[in-house]
């Protein structure tokens, strides 16, 4: 079990040194921070923007800005933000709340939606509520996130009043971000709850148990459902992550105080330090997600096992 967790500890870290590399040299393709900085005044010299480079460092040899901000971010220092001068760290702790607030609400409006209806659908195969699913999930994945968000925005801010149409002002600012997100992810995780209860429900263990005479909603949540579960946290483990880095868009159309926003605008500005420790942070929860996913399998399955650094 131990030995898993190092190989896969082991890995996250590999995966995050990659994925910082090509970020940090990524960025750097974006073009010159310094011409962004200059940008609305007078043009800069040539001596002024050697002068800027070397006190942004960024006139120095690739490596040896990676290897700086490698050692600083394992110290706890992502640098300086080159536009606003403040500690990158202050500012990802202080947008990282309402991504994680955003993302995991998200999940839940998915999971309220996709959980009861996935397994009405698998039950009553082939009627209305299975059909109603069906639409549902063309509905969700037929429509870009952004253009959703935009209607919701028209009908329940603009049109009907009911919530703030941007911004972050109390729990009214998060319904209608979450609820798109939700509609979305939930379109593929109700097909893939009803695709799993089909499966179990198929099997002779269930048929026993009906023959035994367990009642109805015992066998569909502890036998069915539990069962079904496995394929389901994965699929919801990796969206979790996905999601704290897919929120960019829609932050930016809800102006959303989230670390997708600060991205964003990080990228505009060519503001290296804040794309980099941005990514890193974003990458590390996604990799420590992925990895406590693996870990309940054991807890929903006891069959499931970890042995000698995989699963079986």
């Amino acid at each position: 079990m131990w030995r898993y967790v190092l190989r896969r500890l082991t890995g996250a870290v590999v995966v995050l040194f990659l994925t910082t590399l090509f970020v940090a040299y990524a960025v750097r393709l974006s073009g010159d921070p310094t011409v962004a900085m200059f940008q609305g005044g007078s043009a800069p010299t040539p001596d002024q923007l050697a002068q800027m480079r070397a006190a942004l460092g960024i006139d120095r040899p690739f490596w040896q800005q990676y290897t700086d901000f490698v050692v600083g971010a394992v110290q706890g220092d992502m640098g300086t933000s080159f536009r606003t001068g403040q500690p990158v760290w202050a500012m990802i702790v202080e947008r990282l709340p309402a991504t994680v607030m955003l993302a995991v609400s998200a999940m839940a409006v998915a999971i309220m939606i996709s959980f009861p209806l996935g397994v009405a659908a698998a039950l009553r195969r082939g009627q209305w509520v299975d059909s109603f699913s069906r639409l549902l999930s063309l509905f969700g994945l037929s429509f870009p996130n952004f253009w959703l968000a935009i209607m919701f925005m028209l009908i329940f801010a603009v049109r009907l009043g009911w919530f703030p149409p941007s911004g972050f002002d109390g729990w009214r600012s998060l319904v209608l971000p979450a609820v798109t997100l939700g509609i979305i992810l939930s379109a593929t995780l109700v097909r893939l709850v009803r695709s799993s209860m089909l499966e179990v429900l198929g099997q002779p263990y269930i048929e026993t148990a009906r023959a035994k005479g367990v009642p109805e909603w015992r066998v569909v949540v502890a036998h069915g459902l539990r069962n079904a579960l496995i394929p389901t946290v994965t699929f919801v483990g990796l969206q979790f992550g996905a999601l704290l880095g897919g929120t960019v868009i829609l932050e930016k159309v809800f102006a959303w105080p989230g670390l997708g926003q600060l991205a964003l605008d990080a990228v505009g500005y060519r503001d290296y330090p804040v794309v980099q420790g941005v990514v890193t942070v974003l990458a590390a929860v996604t990799v420590l997600t992925n990895l406590l996913v693996d870990l309940s399998y054991g807890l929903l399955d006891p069959r499931v096992k970890v042995e000698g650094g995989a699963s079986s």
